[in-house]
């Protein structure tokens, strides 16, 4: 009997219930998104039906930049987690640290300490038995039911060696929950506080609040979908683009596990590839100021 066979399937040897329901996971993955929806879905009621409060059309870009920005702003906190901090394809400054940190409370992905852990269990056991969120058992486990579910052992697992010493880290997941507060409810409300008191638009506000909150669960989806799921299957050309214009190019998934430790996920030549794959773009920007070095490039990808 092989390794494969001892291991039982993740989906099937962690109890699901109400009871063991990951309550905080459940709101960053399915309550909190749900909650920007009803926010936009009020105003845009509540603008068309009372005579006091008005929509502007210069609404509607100003929404869908701010949902581009923010999952633009996801992603430099994801890619610099994924393959700086996770797969240590090189090293970045403790100024660009801290902004990558507040982005990665931004995405709301949990602790760095249990995403950088439950990588390591993945990129080991990958599409097998032991793999945390294995597409081949359940896709609907692979995308979020590893999330909701979790096994108390995993979240016990230490802070990995080659982070432990790291500052910036340690002050983000020490913290993690007070900078989760701060930045999802203090933030915001204070925000709300200042423009009411100031006499802005409280309606245009609160869209905006909407289009951050929407943003961010687009970009948490498309990461779970685009790299549990759908980067372990074939696709269509156009789907994978779409999906890396999502993730930053964390759902271009083809080389990835032959080649972990690259921080381009395309070649570095072409306008596209670095349209496409921007948070690699992003680490290449933070090399030539001064930000990161010694980044390893998969030898396909290097000229």
């Amino acid at each position: 009997m092989n390794l494969d066979q001892r291991i039982v399937a993740r989906s099937e040897a962690i109890l699901k219930s109400w009871r063991t329901l990951n309550w905080a996971s459940a709101f960053s993955a399915i309550i909190y998104p749900a909650l920007g929806v009803a926010l936009l879905t009020t105003m845009l009621i509540l603008g068309l039906a009372l005579n006091g409060l008005t929509l502007h059309w210069w609404y509607a870009p100003v929404c869908l930049g701010v949902v581009a920005l923010t999952i633009f702003l996801c992603n430099q906190g994801i890619g610099p987690l994924h393959r700086i901090w996770q797969h240590r394809a090189g090293e970045i400054h403790w100024p660009a640290q801290i902004v990558i940190m507040f982005n990665c409370i931004l995405a709301m992905q949990g602790t760095l300490k249990d995403w950088v852990n439950y990588h390591s269990q993945h990129h080991r056991f990958a599409d097998k038995p032991g793999d945390p969120h294995n597409p081949l058992e359940s896709k609907v486990w692979a995308w979020v039911g590893w999330i909701l579910w979790r096994d108390e052992n995993d979240l016990k697992r230490p802070m990995p060696m080659w982070l432990k010493d790291n500052p910036v880290v340690r002050f983000a997941d020490r913290f993690h929950i007070s900078l989760s507060l701060a930045m999802h409810l203090i933030v915001p409300a204070a925000i709300y506080l200042i423009v009411a008191l100031t006499g802005g638009s409280l309606i245009f506000t609160a869209l905006i609040h909407a289009s951050v909150v929407i943003g961010r669960g687009l970009q948490f989806h498309a990461t779970t979908l685009g790299v549990n799921v759908f980067g372990h299957m074939k696709t269509p050309k156009w789907f994978d683009y779409l999906l890396a214009l999502l993730t930053g190019g964390e759902a271009l998934h083809d080389h990835h596990h032959d080649f972990p430790r690259s921080a381009l996920h395309l070649p570095k030549k072409g306008i596209w590839n670095r349209i496409v794959d921007y948070n690699g773009t992003m680490l290449l920007v933070m090399r030539r100021l001064g930000l990161a070095r010694n980044l390893e490039i998969a030898p396909q990808f290097a000229d």
